[in-house]
This record gives structure tokens, sequence and C-alpha cells, in this order.
């Protein structure tokens, strides 16, 4: 997709990123020595409502099996055909996504309201930062936001505000969505379905949080831009300093009627999602034919050939087949567990040590174990293959709902998406911005106290009052 280029870019060194692939590597690594580490043992599990529930008083130690080394790579093959749904999933929304990019429709949204708002900078915050999250929330916008931090920040630059500002409409708006995640198939999506949970199901409390992430985090980037605008000592350039909106405004990308048409058929497919959902109980193979339609129909009426339609799928799949693999490699990891019979044994340690802890405060500790396993697992649906097998029997154990632990699962995956350095895309956009990953974590360092402190009130409350369906 071409994009306006701003008037000066900065030059960045390219900082040393860790591969998750070799930490995911590292952990099963692990995971096969603690099969002969640990002691065998198995839970007894029984179907209620059709569920699959571990029984708690049914532990007993078994006699040890432990995963020999060629069976280390053997898991990752095995994973990926357990996670084989979801992986297709994963690549099918981002297909269609590759599709809509193809179209030109959301890079003219976002310059057509880059215009309107050139003179009312004032609402250029709220109304983009929404923008931002709500496509994080509803269809789990993550690297596709990268290259609109090329067009928000000279924006922000020419009307008054700094670097930081238009790189935190972008990454702060888009990390509001994957907390809140309302209907995020990549995160609330892959988590429910592990859980067992009805597809989307608990979206009314998601939104009340949606609701105050977005107010306080809006609030903090806008009470920053305006001292910025006051006095511009306390802002950082960087590369931008000096740079004006003038060629982006110039641009000849208009938003045009067949724009408009493939915004508002985006717009009816999550409207249709959320019906199928509530009323017929799709889940993901259903939701995964809906794209896949919905790609289609905005192909034609962007009036892209059949083998541009097809491209552009491509290139959509193509651009998360890393985040789709570590689904299959992360899935490896409890492959390894349950084959050394130690998965259960884990959890037997674990419920034993927080038995006695409220469930409140046990959710709270859910929180805190995903927020550390993001620094592991950065990719959402991959955090979620790995840790929500484990999770949800251990919320059955404890007395939390599964509903509340999917939560907690996002709070620690969301959060930690702005600022967590093994996080990709969030590395990739401090990079195009030019931002100093220290400069960033001083400045942002208040705002991620602010949204931990959400999300511990919110997964207290969320198991006081049973939230649910279970």
């Amino acid at each position: 997709m071409s994009q306006p280029q701003p008037v000066s870019t900065p030059a960045v060194s390219k900082g040393k990123e860790i591969n998750v692939f070799v930490l995911l590597f590292a952990v099963l690594a692990i995971a096969v020595a603690l099969t002969y580490v640990l002691p065998a043992g198995e839970y007894s599990r029984v179907e209620v409502n059709g569920r699959s529930v571990v029984d708690p008083q049914s532990f007993q130690f078994v006699d040890s099996s432990p995963v020999k080394p060629l069976g280390l790579v053997n898991s990752i093959h095995t994973g990926m055909e357990e996670a084989a749904g979801i992986i297709f999933f994963v690549l099918i929304i981002g297909g269609t996504l590759g599709i809509l990019t193809t179209t030109g429709a959301i890079e003219a949204l976002i310059v057509t309201l880059s215009r309107k708002l050139k003179n009312q900078e004032k609402w250029l915050i709220p109304i983009m930062m929404f923008f931002f999250a709500m496509g994080g929330s509803l269809m789990g916008m993550a690297e596709e936001t990268i290259p609109y931090i090329a067009v928000m920040i000279p924006l922000a630059v020419a009307l008054g505000f700094d670097v930081i500002t238009g790189a935190a409409i972008v990454l702060v708006g888009a990390s509001v969505g994957f907390t809140s995640a309302i209907m995020n198939p990549f995160t609330v999506g892959v988590a429910q379905g592990i859980a067992e949970l009805p597809t989307f199901s608990g979206a009314g409390f998601r939104i009340g949080v949606f609701a105050v992430m977005y107010l306080v985090s809006v609030g903090f980037v806008y009470r920053y831009a305006m001292k910025v605008k006051r006095d511009r000592s306390l802002g950082f350039f960087g590369g931008f300093e000096g740079t004006n909106a003038d060629e982006l405004l110039r641009s000849d990308v208009v938003l045009t009627t067949r724009h408009k048409w493939i915004l508002i058929c985006f717009l009816i497919n999550f409207l249709v999602l959320a019906f199928g959902v509530i009323r017929y109980g799709w889940y993901i193979t259903e939701i995964a034919g809906l794209f896949l339609l919905l790609g289609i129909v905005i192909g034609l009426i962007g009036r892209l050939s059949a083998n541009t339609i097809v491209d552009s799928f491509m290139k959509g799949a193509a651009g998360l087949i890393a985040g789709a693999l570590v689904i299959g490699v992360a899935r490896a990891v409890v492959v390894v567990l349950n084959e050394g019979h130690v998965l259960d044994t884990i959890l037997y340690y674990a419920s034993a040590a927080i038995q006695a802890i409220p469930p409140a405060f046990t959710a709270v500790g859910m929180l805190v174990l995903q927020t550390v396993m993001s620094f592991i697992v950065p990719s959402g649906s991959g955090e979620a293959a790995l840790t929500m097998p484990i999770m949800t029997p251990l919320a059955d154990l404890v007395g939390v709902t599964r509903q509340t632990a999917v939560l907690a699962f996002q709070f620690g995956d969301g959060i930690s998406n702005i600022f967590i350095p093994t996080s990709g895309y969030f590395m990739a956009g401090l990079a195009l911005a030019g931002i100093p990953w220290s400069r960033w974590m001083k400045w942002i360092l208040p705002l991620i106290v602010a949204q931990y402190a959400i999300a511990v009130v919110a997964v207290v409350v969320a198991q006081l009052i049973g939230y649910g369906p279970f």
C-alpha cells in the first residue's frame, strides 16, 4: 500500500532483537527437562454440560514417562497439528486484511480524517486513538497499524505536538483495543476457544473495560501533547523537527464512494459475525468462512482482478505466518508436558499453593503470570495457546471462573504490548518513529501503572460478580 512519506525520516540503528522462536525452543527444552525432574501425575476429566472439567479430587501420581530428546523436535509437528484449526483461522483473517489493505480504503480513511482535523488539533488524539483502539479490539490490528505511524507523526508535529504523541496515537490506541479485546479473534477468540467458552461471550464487561482504558489512555496522551504544544522544549522530535503536513494533505489519496462501500461491508461483517456467534453459536470455522467471504466481496467492490485478490490474500496471510507458527510451537510445549504427564503435576502443586488465597486475588496472580509470559511469548494468540490450557483447569481448581482467567490473559498480553522489548511490532514502531526504547519507557511508565491498576480492579470485580457464563 502506498503511504505518504514524512518530509524527514530519522536514521535509526537497528537494535538486536530476540527471536520468539528461539525463546520458545528454549521453553520447549525446559519443558522436556521438567519431565525428568517432576513426578508424573494425572487428574481425571469429567464432562459437565458438554465441557471437559478437571475433577479436583482425582489427582494421583503415576509412573514416570520422560520425553526423549527426539520427542522435543517431534512435538513441534504434533503441536502444529493440534493447533491447525487456530493456525488456519489466523491465516485466513490475515489474508482478508491483506485484500482490505490493497483496496486502499483504510489508507484513504486515515488521510481523510487527518485533513479534516488539521485545524482542529484537539480532536486528533481522541478520534484517531479511538479508530486504532477499535481496530485492535475488533480485528486484532497490531502489525497492520505500523505504516500509519509514518502518517501520524508528521501530522502531530505539524499541529504543534511531537513524535511521541504521533507514535502514541497509533501504538497506545491499538494496545487499548488489544487489552479490552471486545471481539479480537487473535486473543479473546483463541483464548475462549481453548477455555471452551462461547466465542466472544462476556463482551458487555469488556466494553466497560474498553471505555475506562480508552478514557485514561487518551487523557494521558492528551495531557502530554498539550504540555508540548505550550512548551516545545518538553517534547521529543528526533529527525522530524520542522516537519509539516503539507505533503500529506496535498496527497492525491481521497476517500471515494468505493472506499466507503468497502468500509460499510467491513462494518456489516462484524454485525453479522456478532449475530451468528450469539444466535447460532458460530466458532472459528464459521468466522473464518465469513472473513473469507468478506475478502472476496471487498475485492470485487474495490475492482481488483481475481489474480490481485489472490495475491493480496497471500501477502496478507504471509504477514501473519510467523504469528501462526508461534501458535503451533507454543502448543508443542503443552504436548511435551502432556506426554511426560507433568502438566497435571504442575497444576496440582500450583493449585495447592494458592488454594488458601481468596479467588479474587488468585485471578490477580494469573494476571501477573500472564504478564511474565508475554515477555517470553509476545504473540497474543501464541501466548493463549501456551497458557490457557494450563490456566483453564487451574481456574476450575481454585474457584476462578474461566471467563475471568481469559480476562487476566487479555490484560497480561494487551498492556505489555506497549513496553516489552520482545514485541516485534512495538519495537518496529519505535524504530520507524526514531524513539529510543528508554525514552519511551520513561514517558509511558505512569500510564502502564495506571492500566495495570485498572486491570487488577477489573479481575477482582470480575471474580466477585462471577463473570461468566462460567
